[in-house]
């Protein structure tokens, strides 16, 4: 057989196939425009409206952001289109979660000119989420920023509170020579 056939979530492939669309700003803009702020200024006027989020946010759906230096929280509320093919929320989601909420922790910390990578993700899944789990949310928090590297930790906790996934980065800073 060559093709590709669309099954709706019964197996029927006669059934309505679920759509989304979405849009984002230019990357590159937002970029330009985080390189003349501190970390902190940034989130501020991504907060504001004054600069967009970026498209990963949107990608994803993420439902808010909420930021203190060396601190960050991402909302998400579980939609069908996360799931992986065993009807639970993807494990890349919950990383792509973990990593932002490492990284922006990691961003609020720094001025200026400075600018990070992460080195490493490590990541624990602990429980599954589903649409039925509701909204949960990713804190990341940094743990020890130094001059060449920073260490954050982030958790994924369901509205009850109990601990979804967890993970550690590892970043490299960045600073101008």
């Amino acid at each position: 057989m060559t093709g590709t056939k669309q099954f709706d979530e019964v197996g029927d492939p006669s059934a309505a196939i679920r759509e989304r669309t979405y849009s984002w700003s230019d990357p590159l803009e937002t970029a330009g425009v985080a390189a003349g702020l501190s970390g902190m200024d940034f989130f501020a006027a991504m907060a504001a409206g004054k600069v967009p989020p970026p498209p990963i946010l949107n990608t994803l759906d993420f439902d808010g952001i909420t930021f203190e230096e060396g601190r960050v929280e991402f909302r998400l509320t579980p939609r069908e289109f996360h799931y992986n093919p065993i009807g639970s929320v993807h494990g890349g989601v919950f990383a792509t979660l973990l990593d932002s909420a490492c990284g922006c922790a990691v961003h609020t910390r720094l001025p200026v000119g400075v600018f990070y990578t992460s080195l490493d993700l490590s990541v624990k899944f602990l429980r599954p989420v589903s649409v039925a789990t509701g909204p949960i949310t990713a804190v990341g928090s940094v743990v020890h920023l130094g001059r060449r590297t920073a260490l954050a930790e982030s958790r994924i906790l369901d509205a009850a509170g109990k601990v979804c996934a967890t993970a550690t980065s590892s970043c490299l800073i960045m600073r101008p020579e």
